[in-house]
């Protein structure tokens, strides 16, 4: 029986633990299953990360997944953003050492050129990571758009995204219009330049996203959705064959290591 790809996969930030009173890390088990039946073993990234231990658990994992939560300090891609929009956002308890960890782990991904998978605020840190904006809150800043927070039916398809012809999450799907969750009041804004849409919902919010033609050599594998797939996996092949094809990739990119 082959190994299983080890996935390095950073968690949330739990204000208080279960044993203690501690700042914690917090995990949804949607991830660790949605992996996990995938034929992948999920390891959560260490909460505190030096460059040095993190370049470490890049180095040791088969593939890296960003997972969802609170949003992306504001600071790191609209440093004048009004008090009021600011006052919008639901920020991190960890003072921001989330997103810098993060911004570490996507720096050191690129450097080794790991397979990445981001869901949600994955995909939005992605974006600023790699140059882009986001949405603060799209009720404020935006006209006519769907409610996308969705939070009565998390586990639940809301709406329909399009799907970019030929793009990578239509050869995953097999699908030009997939039905998706919605839970996030942000969204991603300016797209970074190593990236394309893919994926949208019909008020223009950017769903899905991938490396650019031009810069597809920078990865063996990317894909970043807005839509929270893993509470969609077990009963929705459409969302069990994104992580499968994560799987594919981050198996590829292992024995390849090993050549």
């Amino acid at each position: 029986m082959s190994r299983r790809p080890l996935i390095l996969v950073s968690p949330s930030v739990a204000v208080k633990g279960a044993e203690f009173a501690d700042m914690s890390a917090s995990l949804s088990t949607h991830y660790e299953r949605a992996l996990i039946r995938a034929g992948l073993l999920p390891w959560p990234v260490l909460s505190i990360a030096t460059p040095e231990l993190m370049a470490e658990c890049v180095r040791r994992a088969g593939g890296v997944l960003l997972t969802g939560g609170e949003d992306v300090e504001p600071g790191l891609y609209e440093p004048k953003m009004s008090p009021r929009l600011r006052r919008k956002c639901i920020l991190t308890p960890d003072g921001g050492q989330r997103d810098l960890r993060e911004l570490m782990l996507v720096d050191e991904v690129f450097r080794q050129r790991k397979p990445l998978l981001a869901i949600c605020r994955g995909h939005q840190m992605l974006n600023v990571a790699l140059g882009g904006t986001l949405i603060a809150d799209i009720a404020t800043q935006t006209r006519g758009t769907l409610n996308h927070r969705r939070l009565d039916r998390r586990s639940a398809i809301v709406h329909e995204v399009s799907l970019t012809e030929g793009g990578l999450l239509s050869k995953i799907t097999g699908r030009r219009n997939l039905g998706v969750n919605s839970t996030h009041h942000q969204a991603v804004q300016r797209v970074a330049d190593v990236l394309q849409v893919v994926g949208h919902s019909a008020d223009g919010i950017v769903e899905a996203m991938q490396l650019r033609p031009e810069a597809a050599q920078l990865l063996p594998f990317l894909l970043s959705v807005q839509f929270h797939p893993e509470r969609l996996a077990e009963r929705h092949t459409e969302h069990h064959a994104i992580f499968a094809a994560f799987a594919k990739a981050c198996a590829n990119h292992s024995r390849r290591k090993k050549l």
